[in-house]
């Protein structure tokens, strides 16, 4: 249990000291990056200061910018590590809008985006590089502190760098500003994560949408959804109708005209029609068995019966990779979410199937905050590629339906880990109350 308990403490010393690092290092990187924002501000200033100019100002002022926007999406990329998240709040690109065109030209200055970006960048690089110099400053205080005992020593002199509490000209001298230097280095570290969060706030003020922006955002996605669930809709339709058509329509036509056939003969040849009838009986089962592949097509009766647990379960047992599934969700989704889910994972697990080579893989469902999350693992190739194929960008269109996102992470070696989550709520399950006597 001691051992348990000592390995448990090195872990969060360990993390504890990871995050700090990595905060002193976002800190560094902030005062180099402040140190590009203020020629990009001049640039700006010039290149709308020069927009009437003909052909120079059309030109130009959308080239300087797409710089502005790429230093600001950059700053966003960062905050967003952070755990505050910025999107990004622009027009969408005008359709044929060539370069050093009017057209283009109109949709950079008119996006109010455009303006925030400018007005983010002087104070952006003020705070940025302030904060990230507190960040780099501190540990570096008490790092100069933890060494200058030894420095001491090693040069047998005195060494007068870190006198800022304390001149350092004996051993004893040198000894007290181990403890100082302790202090300052884990304060140092302790506060370079936090100062980077309020980095990532104030960056949050300029450059996140505002409510109107994210409104006109949320009608594009609906837009673009919209189109996509119908697109997707009717490609569904067609595959039924196809299938019907192909399929049991066909056998169903044959098993007429059989019986056909046995209705004629069952006078001059009861032999032949009880031969053509037994055939029938078969050509009858088979046209069953397709119809009962297209209901489930549609909406698998297992899915209705036993819920996503149950499905999701049968699913994996029928497959010739071991899939272990674990699911913790105390009631159901709506038949809707809960058929996309469906999908979506069966849609994944084929893929799991045909192309990672994998041995094994993994299904896990849970509901959080208002959010089913799955997530699907295996432990084949890897190099999993959403535009290399309509599987992935099938799965992202039925969950965008619903406002669901997927998220890839499959490296060329493995493993491949997708991640989807669909916001909804669960129904409370069902309980038999029970029968008393009295």
């Amino acid at each position: 249990m001691c051992t348990v308990g000592v390995t448990g403490a090195g872990g969060l010393t360990a993390r504890w000291a990871g995050r700090g690092t990595r905060g002193v290092l976002s800190g560094l990187a902030a005062v180099g990056l402040a140190f590009t924002n203020l020629p990009l501000l001049v640039v700006s200033v010039v290149a709308l200061a020069l927009s009437p100019v003909p052909f120079l100002g059309l030109a130009l002022v959308p080239w300087t910018m797409s710089l502005v926007r790429m230093r600001a999406d950059l700053e966003r990329r960062r905050a967003s590590r952070t755990g505050v998240l910025v999107t990004r709040p622009y027009h969408p690109e005008p359709e044929r809008a060539a370069p050093g065109g009017w057209q283009r030209f109109r949709w950079t200055v008119t996006d109010p985006a455009t303006w925030r970006d400018i007005a983010w960048l002087a104070p952006g690089a003020v705070v940025g590089c302030g904060l990230g110099v507190i960040a780099v400053l501190l540990p570096l205080y008490g790092i100069a502190g933890l060494t200058l005992t030894p420095l001491w020593i090693w040069l047998g002199t005195g060494w007068y760098g870190y006198g800022a509490i304390w001149s350092v000209e004996s051993p004893g001298a040198g000894l007290l500003c181990v403890p100082q230097g302790a202090f300052f280095l884990a304060a140092g570290l302790s506060l370079a994560p936090w100062l980077r969060r309020v980095d990532a706030h104030f960056a949050h003020l300029f450059l996140a949408p505002t409510k109107t922006a994210e409104l006109r955002l949320r009608v594009t996605q609906l837009t673009v959804t919209r189109a996509d669930t119908v697109d997707a809709q009717a490609a569904e339709l067609r595959r039924i109708e196809r299938d019907l058509h192909d399929g049991v329509q066909a056998r169903l036509v044959s098993l007429s005209m059989v019986i056909g056939l046995a209705d004629e003969l069952l006078d001059r040849n009861p032999a032949g029609a009880r031969k053509l009838l037994a055939e029938a009986r078969e050509s009858s089962g088979a046209a069953l068995v397709e119809l009962r592949h297209l209901v489930r097509g549609i909406h698998p009766p297992v899915l209705a019966e036993r819920g996503l647990s149950g499905a999701v379960r049968a699913l994996a047992i029928g497959l010739p990779v071991e899939i272990s599934v674990e699911v913790d969700l105390p009631g159901r989704p709506d038949t809707p979410v809960e058929s996309a889910a469906y999908f979506a994972i069966a849609e994944t697990l084929t893929n799991l199937v045909r192309h990672s080579h994998a041995h094994r893989g993994s299904v896990t469902l849970r509901h959080t905050s208002g959010v089913l999350t799955i997530v699907v693992t295996d432990d084949g190739n890897g190099g999993a590629d959403p535009t290399a194929g309509s599987g992935l960008r099938g799965i992202e269109r039925r969950l965008a339906a619903f406002d669901g996102t997927m998220a890839l992470s499959s490296p060329p070696s493995g493993p491949t880990v997708i991640t989807m989550e669909l916001p909804c709520a669960l129904s409370l399950p069902k309980t038999t109350p029970s029968s008393g006597t009295g």
